[in-house]
């Protein structure tokens, strides 16, 4: 059903990478205007990934969360700030105890208001001292999105879990 309403321009794509992709799925399953997530991974070069090929840290993928989302009931800025508060945007190929080039975090845009959405905000966001350390987050054009396997899409959803590690 998403697909048919992307064809029709109700709802809109969306994709972030921002360290192991169960708990940033489960971020913005919890948004109002969310309408899908779908974990896979893209920015990288193997085509058809495995999560074993990507955990190898050689394929030059990223852990990434495609989000189809309504735009009349949440704007592409919002779903940015839940991104930056979701995640440490200063941490190079890491978030937490994951350290690899696959849970780097990226802002991958599909439109040019996409991209100056997200280059004004990580602008913002470096202004306002918030953090002591440079923002890494890079933002480039999204690119074939590989879907991960099945037992990865609603990872925690499906173990009754809220957050990673709990």
């Amino acid at each position: 059903m998403p697909d048919e309403k992307l064809v029709e321009g109700k709802f809109q794509r969306a994709t972030f990478a921002g360290g192991c992709f169960w708990g940033v799925e489960q971020a913005f399953r919890q948004i109002k205007g969310v309408v899908d997530t779908e974990v896979g991974y893209t920015g990288g070069e193997l085509e058809n990934p495995t999560y074993r090929d990507v955990c190898s840290g050689k394929t030059g993928h990223a852990e990434s969360v495609e989000v189809t989302y309504d735009p009349s009931v949440v704007s592409y800025k919002e779903l940015l700030e839940v991104f930056w508060n979701i995640h440490d945007p200063t941490t190079f190929n890491r978030q937490g105890p994951d350290v690899g080039e696959q849970y780097r975090s990226v802002i991958f845009y599909h439109n040019p208001e996409q991209k100056e959405a997200a280059i004004t905000s990580k602008k913002e966001l470096e202004s306002s001292d918030r953090y002591r350390d440079p923002i890494v987050t890079q933002i480039l054009p999204a690119e074939k999105f590989w879907s991960a396997e099945e037992y990865h899409q609603r990872y925690l959803e499906k173990r009754g879990r809220r957050f990673c590690g709990l």
